[in-house]
């Protein structure tokens, strides 16, 4: 197995050392000599004016030494431990690559590869240490808990079911993979999703993008691991309505840290208050207006992603008063967005990133700062950036004068001109 030293082949290299290292009698101590005087043949290498430094003969004394074979140890331990990449006989059709960790390769995981093959593939057998299995783009129409039943689908941490056929799933179709991670059914037909789907695996991300889906409940991404961070990816489907958690609910709100919902059909931003959100995509949906209380339960979102909305889309006074612990806003891609005042921004007191490029929101009023005292830079569009500038005025200062603060904005393009050699 390459990169790897078996058993087999560790005794035989511990022969070959016997074989190949000359027999000591002794280290340091005198060695039959010559009882004739010699000469030395060449530059004592231990001498000052030698060529190194070490163990070599000179009048018939030897100095310790160290066998050739021990050199490489450290070099033959480093390649055991290291991870390799093997293949291994698989299901006709498929292709299973087999990847090795730990000291003499004590540990593997198998990635199978059965995509492209057609639906008569499943159910397929796998190894009983599969990690991964792509059965991408095989015509599948339909899963269920038998089509994922086996030995080695118990071991499962990754299912790629992508660019299929898929029209439904079966409530029980991933309930018997109890360490499932990365789950992607992307590129299929879906217009339905059951509830309590996932219950039986700690999912960490689900990618649905680009199915038919057009009502989703968020009890649908529930967990086996409630608290563990969870990514959904729901772009580029036909969904005009999420259905919030239930108050009552028996099981808790999923842990949804990241979610992508761009390209739906979304008029008002939804109900997403029980979810620990981080950050939100809504690009490209036909929001009519974003107003007060519209991301109400939000304060924990860093990132916010308002980009290419359809229609035009209005931005109310206080309309992001909520959003606390923004870091990032996204408002790019929307030619018809205008002002409606500075007071648009006001609550954004994290904010440090703005995006406004493509937008009709420029020239940037004065008072904008005002309401984004964290603010450190603001895309404007074609390459302009602008920066944050703080101008400490005369010194020495006033007793009532502060600092001014102003925007500083770069165009790249003029600088190039300016220097066409600068790096």
């Amino acid at each position: 197995m390459a990169g790897s030293v078996t058993a087999s082949s560790w005794r035989t290299l511990r022969a070959g050392w016997s074989t190949l290292t000359p027999p000591q009698q002794g280290l340091g101590q005198d060695q039959p000599t010559d009882p004739r005087p010699s000469e030395p043949e060449g530059p004592d290498p231990s001498s000052p004016g030698g060529f190194g430094q070490g163990s070599s003969t000179s009048y018939g004394r030897t100095a310790p030494t160290m066998p050739w074979p021990l050199l490489l140890l450290p070099l033959l331990l480093l390649l055991a431990v290291s991870g390799a990449q093997t293949t291994r006989p698989c299901f006709p059709g498929c292709q299973c690559e087999v990847e090795t960790f730990g000291l003499f390769d004590s540990f593997s995981l198998t990635r199978v590869d059965c995509s492209g093959l057609g639906p008569h593939i499943v159910p397929v057998p796998i190894p009983l240490d599969t990690a991964h299995l792509d059965l991408s783009s095989n015509r599948l129409e339909t899963v269920n808990e038998s089509v994922l039943a086996g030995p080695g689908y118990t071991t499962l941490a990754g299912l790629d079911l992508s660019h299929n056929l898929l029209a439904s799933i079966s409530p029980t179709a991933f309930s018997r993979l109890r360490y499932l991670e990365s789950l992607d059914i992307s590129h299929n037909g879906l217009a339905a999703l059951p509830a309590e789907s996932f219950t039986s695996s700690p999912l960490s991300d689900v990618n649905l993008s680009h199915n038919r889906l057009r009502e989703v409940s968020v009890s649908a991404f529930t967990t086996h691991s409630p608290g563990r961070a969870l990514h959904v990816d729901l772009s580029h489907n036909l969904i005009h309505r999420l259905v919030p958690h239930p108050a009552g609910a028996s099981l808790p709100a999923p842990a949804i840290q990241s979610l992508n919902l761009a390209w739906n059909r979304l008029r008002t931003v939804p109900d997403l208050r029980d979810l620990p959100l981080r950050y939100l995509s809504l690009d490209g949906n036909p929001l009519a207006a974003v107003g007060p209380g519209a991301f109400r339960g939000l304060a924990g979102l860093t990132h916010l992603s308002l980009g290419s909305l359809q229609g035009l889309p209005q931005l109310a006074p206080h309309g992001f008063r909520e959003l606390q612990g923004l870091q990032v806003l996204d408002l790019s891609g929307n030619p018809k967005l205008k002002w409606a005042g500075a007071e648009v921004f006001s609550g954004l007191g994290s904010l440090q990133e703005l995006d406004l490029s493509g937008t009709g929101l420029v020239p940037l009023p004065e008072m904008l700062l005002v309401h984004l005292p964290a603010l450190q830079s603001i895309s404007v569009g074609q390459g302009v950036r602008c920066r944050r500038l703080v101008r400490e005025g005369a010194y020495p200062r006033q007793p009532v004068s502060s600092p001014k603060v102003a925007l500083h904005c770069v165009d790249p393009r003029e600088r190039a001109a300016e220097s066409p050699n600068a790096l």
